[in-house]
């Protein structure tokens, strides 16, 4: 019983002891907690109170720098995506600190860097104005710098102090040519384009797209600038810090719906005659190729004297900058009378197969007009024979009763006076008078003679050639035309996998009956098979259909006149397998009535699988491209 007693006695004692030795744990620990917090507290306080001014004297005087870095700008393709027609091409840019240069060695380290650059001191000194020779500011002096330049600068590096250099990529056109309008240039960001572009995350140092496909989708080739960020003093003194870089995001890379082939094709049919020529696929809008002569070089604008080069560009003859395709506008000439066709039949004012005499000229209110063959004229004429003939008096007459508002409304229904949406930045109306405009316009009215004139595309009716290729799309799709577009599909700059695919987009569609339709196609197949036109587009590969023009033009002798032709090809397949070519050669040219010839030999090319050359012997043209300097044959319709 003791036993039992002492030893409960104990373990009594032992669960005192772990009590009390618990307490002082817990004590310790609040004890440690508490030193803690106050030497912490005393730190904050040191920090804030004691030594604020110091810290806050020190935050100002250090900063970050942030460099940004360029991304490439995305690659431009034609529509069979093999080989880029536009990539980046690695250059230099050649900087000055002069913060960094020694105290009175400015003159030196300048004389001797614009020795290395080939450029005049005083170039170094206008980018660096007195006022800012000691800010430690990174100054660019020079861009487009060859690699060979930048070797011997850094042989040379211990004389030119606060000299530094860096890569940045230049545009490289690999294709020229007439694809220059198409594809455009790039340039600095001007001061007016910043103030409306920096809200989309442009800096002053922004490369940007200044015409064509570069400005038109600047944004998807732009790119995610990547950014170098050091630590720098107050005056801008990099300091021994590692940087932080943010990777640049490339831009994307854009797909066309352009044939180089067929461009090229089209470029030498054309040749050096001022004018253009469209090719179009009507069944989905896709331009295949799109030529405007003259053209100029882009890579011109990639270099150090782009102002020289725009000046000169701008002031040159003939303007090469203008895109004739879509930013001029011509009166359409004869091609309007497949509107004038079409409208006729469709309002029923009189029936195709009945015959209207042409004595080779008519009177309207007191003036003469003259058919294009004068007296004794073509005679009597159904419609399809009116137009294979081209005949002014028939359609002066169908004019006069169709009226001008009625004319007006199906012209406005083939997309003449308006906005074709084609994706470039610019492009022409045209104009599609009425009896209302002229009165707004001149304070005159409407008379017959202006009917008369409207009714051959004279006068104030005005279109670009992209207009026709749409009138022509609108017959070959019997009734619709869709958005002609550029831009095929947009691809990842990594992966190459397809972003976005453009879909087909319906513009215009016409109540237009279908039976109309097939007679408007059957007539102009009948123009080129037994028309004016029947040499110059006769072809043995494909059948084709269309309409010459023949535009009188103010200003010009009278033996220039504007020379058009619209065709499509072939004629007896659907609009899927179907290609249209519209050519205009200018007035300034020699008369020579080469736009039917131009436009064969492109069709022949694309069916025939064939090049400018060999079109051109299976054609039978080799003759005229050897006496094209020669003295040409007078007005054909």
């Amino acid at each position: 019983m003791q036993d039992m007693y002492f030893d409960e006695n104990l373990t009594d004692q032992n669960r005192s002891g772990d009590s009390l030795g618990r307490a002082s744990k817990t004590a310790f620990l609040a004890l440690f907690i508490i030193i803690v917090i106050l030497v912490y507290a005393l730190k904050l306080f040191s920090l804030q109170i004691m030594q604020g001014t110091d810290y806050r004297r020190q935050s100002r005087t250090i900063s970050t720098t942030v460099t940004t870095i360029p991304p490439q700008r995305g690659e431009i393709f034609d529509r069979n995506a093999n080989l880029p027609m536009v990539i980046n091409t690695d250059s230099f840019s050649v900087s000055l600190t002069p913060g960094e240069i020694p105290s009175g060695l400015y003159d030196t380290v300048a004389m001797k860097l614009a020795e290395y650059l080939d450029v005049p001191k005083e170039t170094i000194d206008r980018r660096i104005p007195k006022n800012q020779r000691r800010s430690f500011s990174s100054i660019t002096v020079k861009t487009n710098v060859p690699f060979e330049v930048i070797s011997n600068i850094a042989e040379n590096i211990t004389d030119l102090p606060g000299v530094s250099w860096a890569s940045k990529p230049v545009r490289n056109y690999v294709e020229t040519g007439s694809i220059s309008h198409i594809l455009g240039y790039v340039g600095d960001i001007t001061k007016e384009e910043l103030t409306v572009m920096y809200n989309d995350g442009y800096t002053a140092s922004s490369v940007v797209g200044k015409m064509g496909i570069e400005k038109q989708y600047d944004k998807l080739l732009q790119g995610t600038p990547g950014r170098e960020i050091r630590t720098s003093d107050a005056r801008g003194r990099i300091l021994n810090t590692a940087p932080v870089i943010e990777p640049p995001k490339s831009g994307m890379n854009l797909v066309l719906t352009i044939d180089n082939t067929v461009q090229t094709l089209a470029e030498k049919a054309l040749g050096n005659r001022v004018g253009a020529i469209v090719v179009l696929k009507p069944a989905n809008g896709e331009v295949l190729a799109m030529v405007s002569y003259p053209f100029f070089d882009p890579n011109l604008f990639s270099s150090d004297d782009v102002g020289v080069e725009y000046n000169r560009l701008k002031n040159a003859l003939n303007n090469p900058l203008l895109n004739r395709a879509v930013n001029a506008v011509y009166p359409p000439a004869s091609t309007f009378k497949t509107i004038m066709a079409t409208a006729m039949l469709n309002e029923k004012v009189y029936p195709s197969a009945n015959k209207i005499d042409c004595p080779g000229e008519i009177e309207a209110g007191g003036r003469i007009f003259h058919c294009h063959v004068k007296k004794p004229g073509h005679g009597w004429l159904d419609l399809k024979n009116a137009l294979a003939q081209s005949c002014d008096v028939y359609f002066w007459q169908v004019g006069k009763m169709l009226d001008v508002d009625r004319i007006a409304s199906y012209a406005g229904e083939f997309g003449f006076g308006q906005d074709l949406n084609i994706d470039l930045p610019s492009q022409a109306k045209g104009l599609v008078p009425t009896s209302q405009w002229k009165e707004r316009k001149f304070h005159e009215s409407w008379r017959l003679g202006d009917t008369f004139n409207m009714s051959i595309g004279q006068g104030y009716t005005l279109v670009t050639p992209l207009h026709l290729a749409d009138m022509v799309a609108m017959v070959c799709n019997s009734g619709t035309v869709y958005r002609p577009h550029l831009l095929k599909e947009i691809r990842d700059p990594v992966t190459n996998e397809v972003v976005e695919e453009i879909q087909p987009e319906v513009m215009l569609s016409s109540t237009v009956s279908p039976e109309v339709w097939q007679e408007v196609q059957r007539d102009l197949r009948y123009v080129i098979s037994d028309g004016t036109p029947q040499y110059p587009m006769a072809n043995k590969v494909v059948k084709s259909a269309g309409k010459t023009g023949t535009a009188e033009v103010n200003g010009y002798a009278k033996d220039h006149w504007h020379s058009w032709m619209v065709a499509y090809a072939p004629y007896d397949a659907p609009p899927e397998e179907q290609v249209i070519v519209v050519t205009i050669v200018e007035a300034v040219n020699t008369w020579e009535w080469w736009a039917p010839y131009a436009t064969n030999i492109v069709i022949q090319g694309i069916f025939a699988d064939q090049t400018f050359d060999e079109a051109v012997d299976a054609l039978g043209f080799r003759y005229l491209i050897n006496m094209y300097t020669k003295k040409a044959v007078g007005r054909m319709e």
